[in-house]
């Protein structure tokens, strides 16, 4: 055979396989490819949202930083005024925008929690796809609990652990939500503030 027949060959074989999908099944059609695409969609809506969102948080976080910049400018030009029925006034604006701007701070919090968790939603979607794409380690029970383990320990907040364990004895999605749910009701007293 001619080495250009063969290179055509080998050309046009390439480009069906990339052409294999659900839209044009073929020969060649694997529903593993197709899982594989659906989670790197997946994976690239949650990365770019977080990224969105980190771009906002910063400009927020930035802001808030300069409000309180601003407010202790305020209560130190107050506090050297004579006292006087405005100046109180004033400085209870003060104390009430300086409370506003810590809850907002307190909001910040559980915007990093989120960043947390859709980080580990994305890393686990990742170690997936890989996991599917690999036939040796598809079909391996070991291969999958140690990226079941993987993926337990990057878990940093106990409610993702405890979420993650109910879904593996098998309960429903909401049952595990549920204990979820009462694990954070618990955690919100220990909320610090920065």
């Amino acid at each position: 055979m001619n080495i250009f027949v063969i290179l055509a060959f080998s050309k046009l074989t390439e480009e069906i396989m990339l052409q294999s999908h659900s839209n044009q099944p073929d020969l060649d059609w694997s529903q593993v490819r197709e899982t594989v695409r659906l989670l790197t969609v997946s994976v690239a809506q949650v990365e770019t949202s977080m990224k969105e969102g980190d771009v906002s948080v910063n400009t927020l976080t930035e802001s808030f930083t300069s409000l309180v910049g601003h407010m202790n400018a305020i209560k130190g030009l107050l506090n050297s005024l004579q006292p006087s029925d405005e100046k109180e006034t004033a400085l209870t604006h003060c104390l009430q925008t300086s409370e506003k701007i810590q809850a907002s701070i307190v909001a910040f919090q559980f915007y990093d929690r989120l960043q947390q968790s859709l980080s580990h939603v994305s890393e686990s979607l990742k170690g997936l796809s890989n996991l599917v794409e690999s036939p040796e380690r598809l079909y391996n029970p070991a291969e999958w609990k140690n990226f079941q383990m993987e993926i337990r320990n990057r878990y940093t907040m106990e409610s993702e652990k405890i979420m993650f364990d109910a879904i593996l004895q098998g309960k429903s999605i909401d049952e595990a939500v549920r204990l979820t749910t009462q694990i954070e009701q618990d955690d919100e007293d220990d909320i610090e503030l920065f």
